[in-house]
């Protein structure tokens, strides 16, 4: 009985850690995993914004085109910039030991990232950085206070400033929290185009935490198609046994 109790409180520690950001509202990221377009774009914002700093060594990268409908030869000339193999490990060639030195803590592997956060929190955290002079990246996160990643895709968003709002604290004091924020300078990317970007690449990553989902909804679409057509033969077969008997 012990067992289960640390296994079950185990398996709650990414919720425990979600909540323990705050109560900041997470915007839906309404992402799609059937539509292959999206997963590609997000594939290619991927490594060109994210693979600098972060891998996803539990996927190789045949499997991704494969699952993304792209050729060996596709994958290599568009995704794959570091000479590997199309047959290895989706690696960088980032030493940890320097990462947290310039970082604080090494940036962690991305593979189960979106199951771990979920996807709505991912599409907010990469959509609230903004200005703040008294961090060592010059940004801080609406979503991830303090955190250590740099804001890597200011050039395509733009930078965002905090607007505050005073607020009765729960000693009854005023207290500044942030309300909103606004663009102050614009990037190379509409805000709607930008978020269209991030939305890919959480669709991207919400495949990658688990690739084989799509093949099991299509299964499970023949499952059932099956089990519905069994069911009126087994049905039309128990009238028939059942026929004489009074």
């Amino acid at each position: 009985m012990r067992k289960v109790i640390i296994a079950v409180l185990f398996s709650l520690m990414p919720l425990v850690s979600v909540a323990s950001e705050g109560n900041l509202h997470l915007d839906k990221a309404n992402i799609d995993l059937n539509n292959k377009e999206a997963l590609q774009r997000g594939a290619q914002f991927f490594v060109n914004y994210c693979m600098g700093c972060h891998s996803t060594k539990y996927m190789r990268w045949n499997r991704v085109g494969r699952d993304l409908g792209l050729t060996d030869k596709q994958v290599k000339d568009n995704l794959v910039f570091t000479g590997a193999k199309v047959t290895q490990y989706m690696k960088n060639a980032m030493p940890e030991e320097e990462a947290s030195k310039w970082f604080g803590t090494a940036p962690p592997d991305l593979t189960l990232v979106a199951r771990s956060r979920g996807v709505d929190w991912l599409y907010t955290y990469l959509r609230t950085f903004y200005l703040d002079p008294t961090r060592p990246t010059g940004v801080n996160n609406m979503v991830f206070h303090n955190v250590g990643m740099p804001d890597v895709m200011w050039q395509l968003q733009g930078w965002q400033a905090p607007v505050y709002k005073t607020v009765i604290g729960e000693d009854g004091k005023k207290e500044q929290v942030i309300d909103h924020l606004e663009l102050v300078k614009p990037g190379k990317l509409t805000p709607v185009e930008y978020d269209q970007h991030v939305r890919d690449l959480v669709t991207f990553l919400a495949y990658m935490g688990e690739p084989v989902k799509l093949e099991r909804q299509h299964l499970g679409v023949w499952v059932l198609l099956f089990l519905a057509v069994l069911f009126v033969v087994t049905y039309l077969l128990k009238k028939e046994y059942w026929k004489d008997v009074h």
